[in-house]
């Protein structure tokens, strides 16, 4: 059954409103009886969390299936290589405009210059990014890419395990080589991921039919837990995100299009459906399945787009790995009195352009973050800083990743002779892509 985005972009909007004025009676309430979160603040935090699990659960079956069916999809076409290699160089191209362009914004804003410290409490986040880390993390522990971590509290242990998505990735794309490598002998176990893949995304958009309730309670966590003062303090910052996010969405994606022979119209007409659920959902991989729908609308060859677009969808940010991290850490030395010198951008340039996949197309950005902190040596108490706007920040980020992953891979296929303009300029009313 399709989604009718209008009404469901309607109920996300009531979500965001309820969930701002929840928050904000959360903290008149005042703190509960212990002096922690009162009663509908603990609520809140509850059902935010209970959301992003659902979408954090079903990411691992939905990366690994999609992207093992995406690789072996590239037997169907000829320059199987050659499309490869062109979707990562524009991969690394628009993520270059783009940190670009989030640098300068931040040279000429300066966001973090004049935040009162009294106001924004800062503290170490839980998770952290490290080249080290990151270039461990690539390979797998275990067949499965789970890990596990052990959390010492009241004199108790607790053991949680989860699936690291990079190591996931990892395992994935071997897997999706090895099934070109085998040939035919692979066909029953490509079937079988062919199916997981339509069951998952059944399932997946069910859980992206409660995004309205989720977006409600995490951004009511937010004002909750922060109060609107912080918040408040935090603007310019916003601003700064939402106007490098605009100059991408609005004026580098329609240029990179005119330049390549295609009318930025049609393009948006028919990728909104998609840009439109990464900004309620938050979720890259989340989107997958009406990313690549709305890709192959504008006349994307069928097989390339199945490989292109769950690749993008895990490795492809520029909105989180690009403009994000140049801003919150040009924020984040600003904040502290700490200059930054041209090594440090040509730094935040490398982190973005080559890390990008440590967001693992995930809500949040945290681990992409602290890794830029990490590498330029700024401290990682400043990321928490920003945790407190984060849900809002992620709405745009994602959109704009979103429609980055589409835009490379409509201009690849025009440049690689596989794009069908009938359908790019066909009419743009036809029926949006359902995901369940």
């Amino acid at each position: 059954m399709a989604l009718n985005y209008r009404s469901f972009g309607f109920q996300v909007l009531v979500g965001m409103v309820a969930g701002l004025l929840l928050g904000l009676a959360a903290r008149q309430i005042g703190a509960g009886p212990n002096g922690d979160l009162n009663w509908l603040a603990t609520t809140l935090k509850t059902v935010g969390s209970i959301f992003v699990s659902l979408l954090k659960a079903i990411v691992p079956p939905l990366v690994f299936a999609a992207i093992v069916a995406s690789i072996a999809n590239l037997r169907a076409l000829d320059n199987a290589a050659r499309l490869a290699g062109q979707t990562l160089l524009w991969f690394a191209i628009t993520a270059l405009i783009a940190v670009a362009i989030g640098i300068t914004i931040g040279v000429i804003v300066q966001p973090g210059v004049g935040i009162s410290s009294a106001v924004l409490a800062a503290k170490q986040p839980d998770s952290v990014g490290g080249w080290l880390d990151f270039l461990k993390g690539l390979v797998p522990g275990n067949s499965l890419a789970l890990s596990g971590s052990t959390k010492i509290t009241d004199g108790s242990a607790s053991t949680t395990l989860s699936f690291n998505i990079l190591q996931l990735l990892v395992i994935s794309i071997a897997v999706g080589l090895a099934t070109l490598k085998v040939g035919d002998k692979a066909e029953p176990f490509l079937a079988f991921v062919r199916s997981l893949l339509a069951v998952v995304r059944a399932i997946l958009g069910w859980v992206i039919r409660l995004t309205p309730i989720g977006s409600a309670a995490l951004i009511g966590t937010a004002i909750a837990t922060y109060g609107w003062s912080a918040l408040a303090q935090l603007g310019t910052f916003t601003a700064a995100i939402y106007l490098g996010l605009a100059l991408v969405l609005l004026v580098v994606y329609p240029t990179l299009l005119i330049l390549n022979g295609l009318k930025p119209g049609p393009f948006f007409a028919k990728a909104w459906p998609a840009i439109q659920l990464g900004f309620v959902s938050r979720s890259s991989v989340g989107t997958l399945p009406v990313t690549e729908a709305v890709t192959e609308r504008l006349g994307v060859d069928k097989s390339y787009a199945a490989f292109a677009i769950p690749l993008a969808s895990t490795t492809k940010m520029d909105g989180c790995a690009s403009i994000y991290p140049a801003l919150a850490a040009i924020f984040v030395a600003g904040f502290y009195g700490i200059p930054l010198h041209f090594i440090d951008y040509v730094l935040i340039v490398f982190v973005s352009v080559i890390g990008s996949a440590a967001t693992a197309g995930l809500t949040g950005a945290i681990v992409m973050l602290t890794l830029t902190l990490s590498t330029l040596g700024l401290p990682l108490e400043g990321a928490g800083l920003l945790l407190a706007i984060d849900p809002i920040l992620d709405m745009g980020r994602t959109a704009v990743n979103v429609a980055g992953q589409v835009l490379v891979g409509t201009i690849v296929a025009k440049r690689e002779g596989i794009l069908d303009e009938t359908a790019y300029y066909g009419a743009a009313d036809a029926p949006v892509p359902a995901i369940a």
